[in-house]
């Protein structure tokens, strides 16, 4: 990995506002952000994307987007099989632990990945139109196939079975698969004329408005990091394989589906994330004895600025020596 790129990533204002946040909050700080502002920021994020997706799928044939959909479908019932027995045997969680653990990071980070195409524009590295779409498609199949590991484990009692269904439904009407695919949608069949005419708002201020979501982001990921418990050295090291597999898993397929270098990264960071908005929103349904705690002390605190911090580049570094 070229030293200078992740030198560029740990000065980027993204993370170092991120990492204020997380200082401020160590130093038992008073910083906090008032939840409108946040689910605010989190909305605009989030329906920019889509938005910047949808437009730059218009130009793009249907026909391209199949292959990495079936691979991103793919990925997303893989990284749960993976982080099922891990969680299992390297820290010992019982089968619901193991499967609400599975389940986030079957998921995936909205945050990651708006982070790590900010990350990409810097560089002036291009990525497929689509992207943002793979990001909602993601979000779904890997809670499924946690959950049904967590059936397919559970005892004869009607109390032990996850409420699959239940929680699926709550994913798809979650906010963040919402504003995405909206997003997209809008940017996609609006006139081009009129879309350049929101540009101002949408497109110049992003960066900024990352940057104050990351600052709060960084406080929470604090709180998370006291979370964790005894076993803390054993989560602290499934939580820093799971990006490390998951990246080099989701560039290599990324490649072989076709992407170009900045698609195929993104592909690597969407396996890479952890998911800590609609992983935990299906676990508290499917799954209400689960430690919660404990997955997004793993996530949030842990995994989240993994990626923030070195992942990012070193996924790109691997997409642009694979390509």
């Amino acid at each position: 990995m070229d030293l200078g790129l992740l030198g560029n990533n740990l000065l980027a204002p993204a993370f170092l506002a991120f990492a204020v946040g997380m200082l401020a909050r160590f130093a038992r700080s008073d910083l906090v952000f008032p939840e409108p502002l946040t689910q605010a920021l989190s909305i605009y994020l989030l329906f920019a994307i889509g938005l910047k997706g949808g437009a730059a799928l218009g130009s793009v044939g249907l026909s391209a987007v199949v292959v990495p959909a079936l691979a991103t479908v793919v990925l997303g019932c893989a990284m749960p099989l993976l982080a099922y027995p891990l969680a299992r045997r390297l820290i010992g969680l019982g089968r619901v632990d193991a499967a609400a653990l599975a389940a986030h990071y079957g998921s995936t980070s909205a945050v990651t990945f708006l982070t790590a195409a900010a990350y990409l524009t810097h560089l002036g590295e291009s990525y497929e139109g689509f992207m943002p779409g793979l990001l909602a498609l993601m979000e779904v199949p890997g809670i499924a196939v946690a959950l049904w590991l967590a059936n397919r484990a559970a005892g004869d009692g009607a109390q032990d079975r996850p409420a699959l269904l239940p929680a699926l439904a709550r994913v798809l009407s979650g906010k963040s698969i919402v504003l995405l695919l909206g997003g997209m949608a809008v940017g996609w069949v609006a006139d081009r004329e009129a879309l350049g005419k929101i540009d101002a708002f949408f497109v110049a201020p992003f960066v900024g408005v990352l940057c104050l979501f990351l600052l709060d982001l960084g406080t929470v990921a604090a709180e998370r990091l006291k979370m964790l418990d005894r076993r803390w050295w054993r989560l602290l090291l499934l939580a820093l394989a799971m990006p490390m597999l998951g990246g080099a898993l989701g560039v290599g397929v990324g490649t072989l589906a076709g992407l170009v270098p900045g698609g195929a990264t993104l592909l690597g960071v969407l396996c890479a994330s952890a998911s800590y908005i609609a992983a935990p929103a299906a676990v508290r349904v499917a799954l209400p004895s689960a430690d919660l705690g404990l997955c997004l002390a793993c996530a949030l605190g842990v995994t989240f600025p993994f990626n923030l911090a070195f992942g990012i580049p070193l996924y790109h570094a691997l997409a642009v020596s694979l390509a």
